[in-house]
C-alpha cells in the first residue's frame, strides 16, 4: 500500500507562485511515474505534469513554461513548481503515481490540495 500526501497549496494572487510537494509513504518496492492532476469545479481531472523515475517530463500545454515538475527519488517526494498562475490553474491538485508491490504494479492517488489563483 502506498499513502501520498500533497502540500503547497493556498492561495495566491494571479503571476504568482506556489510550490507543490507530494511524499509517498508505505510499502512499495519502487515508484515509477509521478504525476500532478487537476480538477476544476464541474470539470473533469486533467493530467498537469508527469515525469518518469528517470526523470523525463511530460506537461500539459496549458502549464508548459509556466510550471515545472521534479522528483527526489531518495525521498520519495515530487514536486511542482507553479509560476505566472492564472485564475484558469486554480482547481484541486492531485498526486499519482505508480508503484511496484509484491511484483505487481498499481497506482495510487492523493487526497488533493486546493490551488486558488486570485484575479
Amino acid at each position: 500500500q502506498v499513502q501520498l500526501l500533497e502540500s503547497g497549496g493556498g492561495l495566491v494572487q494571479a503571476g504568482g507562485s506556489l510550490r507543490l510537494s507530494c511524499v509517498a509513504s508505505g510499502r512499495f518496492f519502487s515508484l515509477k511515474s509521478m504525476a500532478w492532476y487537476r480538477q476544476a469545479p464541474g470539470k473533469q481531472r486533467d493530467l498537469v505534469a508527469s515525469i518518469t523515475s528517470g526523470g523525463s517530463t511530460n506537461y500539459a500545454d496549458s502549464v508548459k513554461g509556466r510550471f515545472t515538475i521534479s522528483r527526489d527519488n531518495a525521498k520519495n517526494t515530487v514536486y511542482l513548481q507553479m509560476n505566472s498562475l492564472q485564475p484558469d490553474d486554480t482547481a484541486v491538485y492531485y498526486c499519482q503515481t505508480t508503484a511496484s508491490v509484491l511484483g505487481r504494479t498499481y497506482a495510487y492517488w492523493g487526497q488533493g490540495t486546493q490551488v486558488t489563483v486570485s484575479s
